[in-house]
């Protein structure tokens, strides 16, 4: 088997430790659990990652590099406030789908006992992603389609329906589809 290309190791680490974040069971993640998992010594994961913090670290890029993106993909493309804020909170829910283990992540369930700066770096995460709704709402109220003094009101709210749905999918061993019923409830926040 020829050797992986260089940023190719340290992709694989990267995948590797998201799936294994997609564990039900939520077991702490060691450096000796995920070397063996990749069938290599934890010295090779330490000539790509200065730590465990680091690896996580680029988890949380690529979270926030794909979700930013994608709601700025929203934004340009829906000039429509109420729509930009049902397209978010639609593609917020969806991404957690179909990454689990950043799920785990999102929520600090996987940064539990890891250095504190992560859950730091994930909460601002959440602020950003509430701000984003935010100003799509404002774009709302610049159309005549939601009040200006329920703007943050109604962004904390859809945010925090977010971040539940994240928490009941994770919590619930990834069982309870965080997209089931979204429909109808957005709407009824957006009345």
């Amino acid at each position: 088997m020829a050797a992986p290309k260089p940023g190719e190791r340290k992709l694989q680490i990267l995948q590797t430790l998201a799936s294994m974040l997609e564990q039900p069971k939520g077991e702490k993640i060691t450096t000796a659990a995920l070397a063996s998992r990749l069938e290599v010594s934890e010295a090779a994961l330490y000539r790509h990652f200065a730590s465990k913090a680091q690896m996580f670290e680029g988890l949380i890029e690529f979270i926030e590099v794909t979700v930013f993106g994608l709601i700025n993909q929203i934004t340009d493309q829906q000039e429509n406030g109420l729509l930009q804020v049902q397209a978010i909170t639609n593609m917020l829910l969806n991404f957690a789908e179909r990454n689990p283990g950043m799920t785990r992540v999102i929520i600090g369930d996987a940064l539990v006992n890891e250095d504190a700066r992560l859950q730091v770096r994930m909460n601002q995460f959440l602020d950003r992603v509430e701000l984003s709704i935010k100003q799509a709402m404002r774009v709302a109220v610049s159309q005549g389609e939601a009040h200006e003094g329920e703007v943050t009101v109604r962004a904390n709210m859809i945010a925090s329906l977010v971040l539940g749905r994240w928490h009941r999918f994770a919590k619930t061993g990834f069982q309870h589809n965080p997209c089931e019923n979204a429909q109808a409830q957005i709407r009824l926040m957006m009345v």
